[in-house]
């Protein structure tokens, strides 16, 4: 067990004849007390900063353990982050290629009608063309035919019987 200031202070020594001057060493002792006293309060105030600093110390590893883990945590999330917006832009790039393929199948089959359908217009102008033509020489041969001579022929003598025919009456109505 270490000696305290008081038990330096209460120490007894035996005298002797020859001994050493009392007065000098009860100054000596004074001074060893002070000495000894000032050492314990540094001790102390040593022991006090050392547990502060263990205190800090302790604080300081939890934040660093703290963030450690925080770090971690954010390195995991952004990893699952980017996995889960690499998932989904495969599958809004998959979504694309089904809608373009849909699109230009769309596109193929609507070509595809309208060409069958030009050929249908084609077809019936072709035939409209030939009936037309055939209508056109048709009549061209009944202008070309001499039929026509005659036909003017009766006309007129069927319009003479009929100014005849029509002539009493209108003289009937002027009386």
């Amino acid at each position: 067990m270490a000696l305290t200031p008081l038990d330096i202070h209460n120490k007894e020594f035996t005298r002797s004849f020859r001994g050493y001057d009392e007065d000098e060493v009860n100054d000596f002792l004074d001074q060893i007390i002070k000495d000894y006293e000032m050492s314990i309060r540094e001790k102390k105030d040593l022991q006090e900063k050392v547990e502060q600093l263990n205190e800090k110390l302790g604080h300081f590893t939890n934040i660093e353990s703290t963030l450690n883990n925080s770090i971690l945590i954010a390195q995991e999330t952004a990893e699952e982050l980017k996995g889960n917006a690499q998932k989904e832009s495969k599958l809004i790039i998959k979504e694309a290629e089904k809608n373009a393929d849909r699109i230009v199948n769309e596109a193929l089959n609507k070509s595809r009608r309208i060409e069958m359908d030009i050929e249908e217009l084609k077809k019936q102008a072709k035939v409209f063309r030939t009936r037309l033509k055939m209508l056109v020489e048709a009549q061209l041969d009944v202008i070309d035919a001499n039929d026509w001579e005659g036909l003017f022929e009766e006309e007129n003598d069927e319009e003479t019987e009929e100014n005849l025919s029509d002539a009493p009456d209108y003289a009937e109505s002027k009386a």
